[in-house]
């Protein structure tokens, strides 16, 4: 996969695991990106949250991608950029209606969103197990 496959594909399975430190500890946990581009993966998150935290203290981060039938897996890593961008935290709370109630309560400074760069990619599918990894720059 090239680069452009690889975001269209992050796109099409945008539920990924996203690994991060707490100390020395590894967390990881579903998330529902928001979009992938040239400019690198956007998500969300809220300020009461272990992982905004997380990713505060430590920014370095892997995210696994898969296909539904898991017969493709992405890998990414990266680094997480807090970004403050009212319009963008707007603009994510329209598409995402389950999110208003939350922003309603808490406000929108509780709604945090990172943006993911630096970001380097290697593709597993079965048909390349045992090939030596291949890492594509995002």
């Amino acid at each position: 996969m090239n680069k452009t496959e690889i975001l269209k594909f992050i796109n099409s399975n945008p539920v990924c695991h996203l690994a991060t430190l707490d100390g020395d500890q590894p967390r990881v946990r579903a998330m529902l990106i928001y979009r992938a581009d040239e400019n690198g993966i956007l998500l969300q998150t809220w300020s009461f949250k272990n992982v905004f935290k997380q990713l505060q203290q430590n920014p370095n981060v892997e995210l696994c991608f898969n296909s539904s039938d898991g017969s493709i897996q992405i890998r990414v890593s990266g680094k997480a950029k807090l970004v403050e961008n009212q319009s963008l935290k707007e603009e994510i709370v329209n598409k995402r209606s389950f999110l208003k109630p939350w922003v309603e309560e808490r406000g929108y400074g509780s709604l945090k969103v990172f943006i993911i760069t630096n970001c380097i990619a290697t593709v597993w599918t079965r048909e390349t197990n045992f090939e030596p990894k291949k890492y594509i720059p995002l």
